[in-house]
């Protein structure tokens, strides 16, 4: 499968923007989906995931309240609506994707719970 993110861009701080990860080659229905981000100088971050049936979504404690997760089946797209946009929010956005597991999503925050990876997207947020 095949990840790309799309959406980034320069906003002003209490803005928002809403982030597209596409996938090809096979359908998002068989992946659970995850975003994470990554500042200068700065290890990945975790920001949110959504489980194969959209029924679970996890955040991370930075964006909760602000940040929500979705997915579009029918057209294969993954999104993350950020609103309230703060200058800690800037970075690059990545969008990741989770094969199929009867476990289910045993650590959704980890980096290394995730099979597959897009390249990233720069949002930069401005005060």
């Amino acid at each position: 499968v095949q990840l790309q993110a799309s959406g980034g861009g320069s906003v002003q701080a209490g803005a928002s923007l809403r982030l597209s990860c596409a996938t090809s080659g096979r359908t998002v229905r068989n992946y659970a989906m995850g975003w994470f981000r990554q500042a200068p100088g700065k290890e990945r971050e975790f920001v949110a995931t959504i489980s194969w049936t959209g029924s679970l979504t996890y955040y991370g404690d930075s964006v909760k309240g602000r940040f929500t997760i979705s997915r579009d089946d029918p057209n294969n797209t993954v999104y993350l609506q950020m609103n309230s946009l703060k200058p800690e929010d800037a970075a690059v956005y990545y969008c990741a994707a989770k094969d199929w597991s009867r476990r289910g999503l045993q650590n959704p925050s980890e980096v290394n719970e995730y099979d597959h990876w897009g390249q990233g997207t720069q949002v930069t947020v401005s005060s």
